[in-house]
């Protein structure tokens, strides 16, 4: 039987906890769209930019929030090729194969709730089909998720923005769910030397598990001075910034060789702003952004599940804490307090959701 409603977490006002409510799903399915039933979700950093309002203020509240899940199709709509009813499938925030359908609108107490191409804080959801990608159906679903943003965006950054080489040294600023994924990918690239900076002990130990060779906790030492340290006085081939802090932009131009590279991952608050002398532009260094490390999650998906699985690589450490969507506020604080150390999930395998 088809669902017509679904427990979902909608953000209502900015800077405030998601409300976990009940909402009607759209009656109809039209061109594109597919009803998706979740099993897990992540919840990215991305998330808590959106809560906070760093884009600046919000003008489609209240609506749904998520972007990376794992799940599995409940039905399609008109003109959906690309999925089929029954297929286990990861959700994602960039465009792969398939419609990119119109958004739907759901329905709580006479309100309409808005929607993006995806949304995954929701057990049943309407997805337009080119943010889904069919993977087998004996996939783990828990780490399956992950896939959705955390690993196409670390992997895909160090594939084909960063474009690490044998013997780089690579320093990640900020190890949080997609830092450490930028690790790992890193340690399979070749780096010789990963330096991974946070403000967590947790998030560093992981950092090491996974491929770090130092670790720097900022909020105990000087960060760039420990940078300059572990590089024996010299510069790094290659800077990542997850934190989008305008001081840490500036900083690591300035911790790279003369042709070394910054990328950036995080994004500033509005109205906040880098600065830097430009003219090492003009001799080899550079400077550039990513977005979600322009993965095309129809190649990549299958492409980085089959690496894991050749390589017996296992991702179930980045995986730190998994709840029910009733505590996803809960999951939110402990991302922002460091208590989480990876990424985190929400569970919408239990009866109660």
């Amino acid at each position: 039987m088809t669902p017509t409603k679904t427990l979902a977490a909608i953000l209502v006002e900015q800077d405030k906890d998601l409300v976990i409510a009940e909402i009607d799903l759209p009656n109809t399915l039209y061109v594109g769209q597919v009803l998706v039933e979740f099993h897990y979700s992540g919840i990215c950093g991305s998330q808590l930019g959106e809560i906070d309002g760093v884009k600046g203020p919000d003008k489609w509240l209240p609506h749904l929030l998520g972007h990376e899940a794992s799940g599995k199709v409940l039905a399609i709509g008109p003109g959906v090729k690309h999925v089929n009813p029954g297929q286990t499938v990861v959700a994602h925030w960039r465009p792969g194969k398939g419609i990119e359908a119109n958004t739907p609108k759901y329905n709580w107490n006479g309100q309409v709730v808005n929607s993006g191409w995806i949304t995954t804080f929701n057990k049943y959801a309407v997805i337009s089909e080119n943010r889904l990608t069919p993977i087998s159906a004996q996939a783990d679903l828990k780490t399956a998720a992950l896939y959705g943003c955390a690993v196409t965006t670390g992997l895909g950054t160090i594939e084909n923005k960063a474009r690490v080489r044998f013997g780089d040294a690579v320093v990640v600023f900020g190890a949080g769910g997609i830092g450490l994924n930028l690790i790992q990918g890193a340690s399979l690239a070749g780096a010789a030397q990963i330096i991974a900076v946070d403000l967590y002990d947790r998030r560093l130990e992981l950092a090491k598990e996974l491929g770090a060779t130092d670790v720097i906790n900022g909020a105990h030492e000087d960060a760039f001075k420990a940078i300059t340290s572990a590089l024996n006085g010299g510069t790094a081939d290659l800077f990542i910034d997850n934190t989008g802090k305008p001081e840490v932009i500036a900083k690591g131009y300035q911790a790279i060789k003369p042709t070394g590279q910054v990328v950036l991952v995080g994004v500033p608050k509005i109205g906040e702003e880098a600065h830097i002398y430009t003219l090492d532009l003009h001799f080899g260094k550079s400077m550039t952004g990513t977005t979600g490390g322009e993965a095309q999650p129809t190649l990549d998906i299958p492409r980085y599940m089959r690496l894991f699985e050749r390589r017996r690589i296992s991702l179930a450490p980045l995986i730190t804490e998994v709840a029910p969507l009733q505590k996803v506020n809960q999951l939110i604080e402990g991302m922002r307090s460091g208590r989480t150390a990876g990424r985190c999930l929400i569970d919408f395998t239990g009866a109660a959701v």
